[in-house]
């Protein structure tokens, strides 16, 4: 697929969690990485507001297997509460995504620029990201590096197909909606021998608003193009 990338995460922890575990400060974690994780970890990777990561598939390399953990969360009102996290253990997923130009960032298109973007990506990845690696929460640290997708043996080649259930696919911001409202996407993933293959974010129909959201603009006031500043740089002014 067009300016595509195939990358290898992973960890000793993941905590992907389901927003239905956290009332009462325990958390749950999905089986699996919804799209919205492997999202925000390809933008981890590399991000500009120009463009938009789309995850196409993920594998399930390792077993699924489960821990729970006693921690004491940061209650700013005080307090001493002991909660139970349970976390993936020992994780590792191959995953698929490409980039498109943001339709609802005319502001940007100045930037459409598909070579720098796609050759700054795969710089990037092979880096092992511009910024760091989280699966799902903070407190789980990842690393990526490239890999080819499909290869290596993975724990349920010849499983056949795993329903998953109602999971929460991800999240619509308005600058990638042209709506001004957050909503959440829900759906009904299976796992094929291994592998999600997921559906984009226009085709969830089970979508709910959050709350009402604008997105921010660029323009002259807020951003600065490339060349002026080397232009500045080369009479010894301040960027």
């Amino acid at each position: 697929m067009r300016n595509s990338i195939e990358f290898e995460v992973f960890g000793d922890y993941a905590l992907f969690t389901d927003p239905l575990t956290k009332m009462g400060g325990e958390k749950l974690s999905y089986m699996v990485p919804t799209y919205q994780a492997m999202k925000g970890i390809s933008e981890s990777i590399y991000w500009k507001p120009t463009i938009i990561m789309l995850v196409d598939e993920i594998r399930i390399m390792n077993p699924i297997r489960m821990e729970s953990k006693g921690v004491r969360p940061i209650e700013y009102g005080g307090g001493n509460t002991l909660a139970n996290y349970t976390y993936l253990k020992d994780v590792r997923y191959q995953c698929r995504a490409h980039f498109i130009f943001n339709p609802h960032r005319p502001d940007l298109a100045f930037d459409r620029n598909e070579n720098k973007h796609y050759s700054i990506l795969k710089r990037s990845l092979k880096a092992g990201g511009r910024r760091d690696i989280f699966l799902g929460s903070r407190e789980c640290q990842g690393y990526v590096e490239p890999c080819a997708f499909g290869e290596g043996k993975s724990f349920y080649d010849g499983t056949g197909d795993i329903y998953l259930g109602t999971m929460v696919h991800g999240i619509n911001y308005p600058d990638e909606t042209g709506r001004n409202q957050m909503e959440v996407r829900l759906w009904n993933p299976v796992m094929r021998n291994g592998i999600i293959r997921f559906i984009k974010p226009e085709e969830c129909v089970l979508i709910r608003k959050i709350s009402d959201m604008v997105p921010k603009r660029f323009n002259s006031e807020n951003i600065e193009s490339a060349e002026d500043l080397s232009a500045q740089l080369e009479v010894g002014g301040n960027p």
